[in-house]
C-alpha cells in the first residue's frame, strides 16, 4: 500500500518580519472531511505495513492483558466513618467505586460503577469522586470524548437518584461546603480550555443561580478550588508555571469572601495546608528547592510566616503530610526520592529504607491527622507497585498490598541499575535501567531509551508489568532523567527550560552515547521514545542526529513550537509561555525556531517513526503530529518505516479502558519488535 500524501496548501505566517510558509497549516480544519480521510488513510496504511506482523501484535497485546488481575480491589482508606475503595471484575473495563460503614458485617455500597456509565461508548473517564460532608452526596465529573472537559453529575447516595442539573464545562472535581448542598468548582473556557473561573451553585436550584465567585484574568493562569484535609476550609488556587496564589474562606460560610494568603509574586510558587489554628505553607520564597513555612490562620500573610524546615541546596522538598505528632515529609535527593519523618515536638526525625538502588516513592491517601500510621507507595523497575504502612513512632513496616502480577512473575528474573552520564557541558545525568538477567553487554542489545524533561515533572523508574514483554526479548528499557524535569532539584529544571531548552536535548542525546559507548547497546540496536514534551525531544533529537538510533516513537509530540505558541485561541498556549517562552518575543521566537521539530525537518535520512495522535486530544492538538508525519514524508530521502496513527475517538491519554488502553502498548512493541527483528 502507498503511503498517504497530504495536499499542499501554502499558508504564510509573519512575525518580527520573518515569513514562514506552512503547506500543512489546513489540517488543523477539524471539521473538514478531507482532514478525517487523511487521518483514516493514515491508519489505514499504518495497519496495512503491520498487517505481517499481526499475529506477533495479537500474542503481545494477550500477553500484557495476561499480567492485569482480573478481579481485584484497591487497599481500603477511612474517610467519615466509611472505608472506600475500588474494585475490578472479570474482564470490565472500568472501576467500580464502593465502600463500607466502619461497622462490623456493613454490607458493600457501591457508589458508582463506570462500567455501567461507559457502555456502549467509545471513550470514558472519570476526573474524581466527591462526597459530601455528611456522606449523602456524591459528585462526580465524567468525560466522553477524551477532551478533559467533564460534566458534573450529582448522585443521593441514599436513594441511588441522581439530580436533573448536570453541570457541563468543568475540570471535573467539586469542593464541598459544610452544609451539604453548597459546591464550589472551576469552568473552563470553551476554545483554550483554560480553567478560568470558579463557580458556587447549590444543589437542588436551577444552574442559572449558580453563582461565580471568582475569575482569573491573567490568561497565563488556571485556577481550581478544593477542600482541605481538616475539612475545616475551602481553598482556590491560581497557578502558572512558575507562580501561584492562594485564596481561602472557611468551609461552614460557604458565601462569605475569599481571603488571599499572599499576593502573587514572580516566580513565587505556594501551597496551603491547614491543622489546628495554622496554616501550614510549602514555598519556594528565597528558597529555591522550597521550605515550610507556619503562620496562625488569623495572620496567614508573609511577613508573619516561621519556617519549619529550611531550605536546602541539594534536596528539592516535594510535598509534606501533617500528623499531629509527626510531619512526613517527601524530598527528592540525587534523583531518588526520600521519605523523612520529623516528631513535631522533639525534632528527632529518622528516613524510611527502601533498600533498592533505583525506586520511587510517594505519599499516598493520608486522611487522618491522629494516627502513627503513615501510609506511602512504594515502585521500583523490579518491583510490582505496592502500599505499605509505616508506624512513625515503632518504625514497623506492613505491606498492605503489592499488585500482583499473574503469569509467573518473579523480579529475581531482573535487574535494575542506575549509572551516571557526563553532559557535554560536565553535568552529571542520571540515567535507570532494567533488564532480563540473561543481557549480555556486548553492544547487540536491542535498547529502549525514554525521555521527557519539562515542566518540572521527574519521569520515574516505575514498575510495568507490560514492559515485561519487551525484557523477556531481550530489550534493555532506560530512562534518561535529562534536565527540564525535577529529579536533581528545582535547577535542573530551570537549566531545561525557556532559554535553556536545548540543554534536555544534548543531555538525551549524551546519555544515548554513552549506553552505546558502554556496550548497552548499539546505533542499529537503539530505539528512543517520548511522549507530548517528550515528543518534542524525540522530533529534535531525530534532527539533529538522525542516525543515533534505528527507530523513534513520538506519542501525541509536541513538535509544531512555533505555530503553536504564536496561537493564544487553542488550548494551554498562554499558560506555556513560562515553559518555552512567547514567541511574540524576538529573542524567544527565534531559540524556539532552531528546535522547533517541524520547522527544522529537512531533506536527508530519518529514522523509523512511529507517531500516535489522538482527534480529541486537548493538549497537543492532532495536526501537530500530522503536519509533521506530513512533511517527513514530503522531505525525508530514505525508505525506513513512517507510520502515522490517530485515535479517532480518544485525547491526550490514548483510549479508555484498563485492557483496552494497551493496544496501543501492543502497537509500539510491535513497531519495535519489527525494527529489531525479533518477531517471535
Amino acid at each position: 500500500m502507498e503511503a498517504p500524501r497530504a495536499d499542499k496548501k501554502p499558508y504564510s505566517i509573519t512575525v518580527h518580519g520573518h515569513t514562514r510558509v506552512d503547506p500543512y497549516y489546513w489540517l488543523r480544519e477539524r471539521d473538514n472531511p478531507e482532514v478525517i480521510k487523511y487521518l483514516q488513510a493514515e491508519n489505514a496504511y499504518t495497519e496495512a505495513v503491520l498487517v505481517p506482523y499481526s499475529s506477533l501484535r495479537e500474542t503481545l497485546y494477550r500477553e500484557i492483558v495476561s499480567r492485569i488481575k482480573k478481579d481485584d480491589v484497591t487497599v481500603p482508606y477511612r474517610l467519615r466513618g466509611y472505608w472506600y475503595y475500588i474494585r475490578y471484575e472479570g474482564e470490565k473495563e472500568y472501576p467500580v467505586y464502593c465502600r463500607r460503614k466502619d461497622e462490623e458485617g456493613a454490607p458493600e455500597e457501591v457508589l458508582l460503577d463506570v462500567n455501567l456509565l461507559a457502555a456502549g461508548k467509545p471513550y470514558c473517564q472519570i476526573a474524581s469522586l466527591n462526597v459530601s460532608p455528611d456522606n449523602r452526596w456524591l459528585a462526580y465529573g465524567m468525560d466522553f470524548t477524551g477532551r478533559r472537559l467533564y460534566t458534573l453529575y450529582f448522585k443521593n447516595l441514599q436513594t441511588g437518584e441522581l439530580l436533573e442539573t448536570t453541570i457541563p464545562g468543568t475540570a471535573g472535581n467539586v469542593a464541598w461546603a459544610n452544609d451539604n448542598r453548597t459546591v464550589f468548582y472551576s469552568l473552563k473556557e470553551e476554545e483554550t480550555l483554560r480553567s478560568s473561573r470558579i463557580m458556587r451553585y447549590v444543589l437542588g436550584t436551577p444552574l442559572t443561580e449558580a453563582r461565580e465567585v471568582y475569575c482569573e484574568e491573567d490568561e497565563t493562569f488556571d485556577v481550581h478550588v478544593y477542600r482541605s484535609k481538616s475539612e475545616k476550609y475551602i481553598f482556590i488556587v491560581s497557578s502558572a508555571n512558575s507562580s501561584s496564589e492562594v485564596r481561602w474562606i472557611e468551609a461552614c460560610c460557604p458565601e462569605g469572601e475569599f481571603h488571599v494568603v499572599q499576593p502573587r509574586e514572580k516566580d513565587h510558587e505556594y501551597g496551603v495546608m491547614h491543622y489546628g489554628d495554622e496554616f501550614f505553607i510549602l514555598t519556594n520564597w528565597k528558597a529555591k528547592n522550597f521550605r515550610l513555612m507556619k503562620t496562625s490562620v488569623s495572620r496567614p500573610s508573609r511577613e508573619y510566616w516561621q519556617e519549619i524546615i529550611p531550605h536546602r541546596e541539594k534536596v528539592l522538598l516535594e510535598d509534606v503530610e501533617i500528623f499531629t505528632d509527626y510531619l512526613a515529609v517527601e524530598e527528592r535527593c540525587e534523583g531518588l526520592v526520600q521519605i523523612r519523618v520529623i516528631h513535631r515536638a522533639s525534632g528527632e526525625e529518622k528516613y524510611i529504607d527502601f533498600g533498592e538502588e533505583v525506586y520511587v516513592a510517594s505519599l499516598s491517601v493520608n486522611t487522618e491527622f491522629d494516627t502513627p500510621w503513615l501510609r506511602y507507595s512504594y515502585s521500583s523497575l523490579t518491583t510490582p507497585p505496592s502500599v505499605i504502612e509505616y508506624n512513625m513512632h515503632t518504625g514497623e513496616k506492613v505491606i498492605k498490598k503489592q499488585q500482583e502480577v499473574p503469569g509467573g512473575f518473579s523480579s529475581e528474573n531482573y535487574f535494575a541499575e542506575r549509572c551516571w552520564v557526563s553532559a557535554r557541558d560536565g553535568k552529571k545525568i542520571p540515567v535507570s535501567l532494567v533488564y532480563h538477567r540473561s543481557f549480555r553487554k556486548d553492544g547487540q542489545a536491542p535498547l529502549l531509551l525514554y525521555g521527557y524533561g519539562a515542566y518540572g515533572i521527574s519521569t520515574e523508574p516505575v514498575f510495568s508489568a507490560a514492559r515485561l514483554s519487551l525484557l523477556d526479548r531481550g530489550f534493555v528499557f532506560a530512562i534518561a532523567h535529562v534536565r527540564g524535569g525535577e529529579e536533581l532539584g528545582r535547577q535542573w529544571y530551570e537549566e531545561g527550560k525557556l532559554l535553556n531548552k536545548k540543554n534536555t536535548f544534548y543531555d538525551f542525546i549524551d546519555c544515548a552515547e554513552f549506553l552505546i559507548r558502554e556496550k548497552y547497546t548499539s546505533p542499529h540496536c537503539l530505539f528512543i521514545k517520548g511522549g507530548s514534551a517528550g515528543g518534542l525531544l524525540v522530533g529534535a533529537v531525530i534532527n539533529m542526529h538522525p542516525e543515533l538510533c534505528k527507530g523513534a516513537i513520538a506519542a501525541v509530540p509536541f513538535v509544531d513550537v512555533v505555530t503553536t505558541m504564536l496561537d493564544d485561541s487553542i488550548p494551554l498556549t498562554t499558560g506555556e509561555y513560562d515553559e518555552w517562552g512567547n514567541p511574540h518575543d524576538k529573542t524567544y521566537y527565534e531559540y524556539m525556531l532552531s528546535y522547533s521539530p517541524y520547522d527544522n525537518v529537512e531533506r536527508k535520512e530519518y529514522p523509523a517513526l512511529l507517531v500516535i495522535a489522538g482527534l480529541h486530544d486537548s493538549q497537543v492538538q492532532y495536526w501537530e503530529p500530522a503536519k509533521w508525519v506530513a512533511r517527513l514524508r514530503e522531505m525525508k530521502t530514505d525508505t525506513h518505516p513512517l507510520l502515522l496513527y490517530t485515535h479517532m475517538e480518544a485525547g491526550h491519554s490514548g483510549l479508555s479502558g484498563r485492557f483496552r488502553s494497551h493496544m496501543e502498548t501492543s502497537l509500539e512493541y510491535t513497531f519495535l519488535l519489527m525494527l529489531a527483528g525479533r518477531t517471535e
